[in-house]
């Protein structure tokens, strides 16, 4: 299984979480040994505009986040592009779910799940896409530039129980028929971080349940990362969603 990384991911970009040194490395340190890292471009201007206005193009710019930005957004596009074939994880930050068209929040300043999608439905690549976004917050952002589009569904699970929780994701993922699936995998939901829900077995078993599914479907899919904090449980989460894409 492919995961698409970088070095320039490891440098702290700014003060936020996201960015907080020794988090990508937690990340890297645990994955499994038989993955191969490919290193991403950045996304092209006119790739990032298929999501983002000029002016937020340029606000990006001016606050000096533009290089890494681009960078997580172009690794989003190739790790979609796997995915289109075999399962494949982005390892990649800033994370990007919580950027619309024009504003950016929640430590994210370009969308790489919306932008990834759209580069590749322009190239005619697939014909339907689910988003699986299992970050603990809401993906505000890639609601608000995809929401309105008949080819994309998107899925934001809100149960408060374990159990509940996965029913609801198998539920999703049972009725799905989209070609390409891709999940916005936030690890902030585990029980040792911010949502304090989830265990790291929970994210094998949706590895494995989005893998089962792209199979039914006769689809692919792929996953790239948003949030997460606690260092030393974020890269076993990683893990744990990548071996359950890996489990058929």
């Amino acid at each position: 299984m492919k995961v698409v990384f970088h070095e320039f991911f490891y440098p702290v970009y700014t003060s936020d979480p996201a960015a907080a040194d020794g988090r990508m490395e937690s990340v890297i340190q645990a994955l499994p040994a038989e993955v191969e890292i490919i290193e991403p471009e950045p996304a092209t201007d006119e790739q990032i505009l298929l999501a983002h206005t000029e002016s937020h193009l340029r606000d990006i710019k001016q606050q000096g986040l533009y290089d890494i930005a681009a960078l997580a957004a172009g690794g989003a596009i190739e790790t979609a592009r796997i995915g289109l074939t075999e399962p494949a994880f982005g390892v990649i930050r800033p994370p990007g779910h919580h950027a619309s068209a024009d504003s950016a929040w929640g430590f994210c300043f370009f969308n790489n799940m919306a932008i990834a999608l759209l580069a590749l439905k322009q190239e005619k690549k697939f014909k339907t896409a689910l988003v699986l976004d299992i970050d603990l917050h809401y993906g505000d952002g890639t609601v608000n530039i995809l929401g309105d589009e008949t080819w994309v569904s998107i899925h934001n699970p809100a149960k408060n129980s374990r159990r509940e929780y996965l029913e609801e994701v198998e539920q999703v993922l049972s009725h799905t028929e989209a070609d390409l699936i891709g999940i916005s995998a936030g690890f902030d939901n585990h029980m040792q971080d911010w949502g304090g829900l989830m265990a790291t077995e929970d994210y094998h078993a949706i590895g494995k349940m989005t893998r089962k599914a792209a199979i039914s479907s006769g689809g692919g899919c792929f996953g790239i990362l948003e949030g997460g904090y606690n260092h030393s449980v974020l890269g076993q989460n990683a893990a744990a969603l990548i071996n359950g894409f890996m489990m058929l």
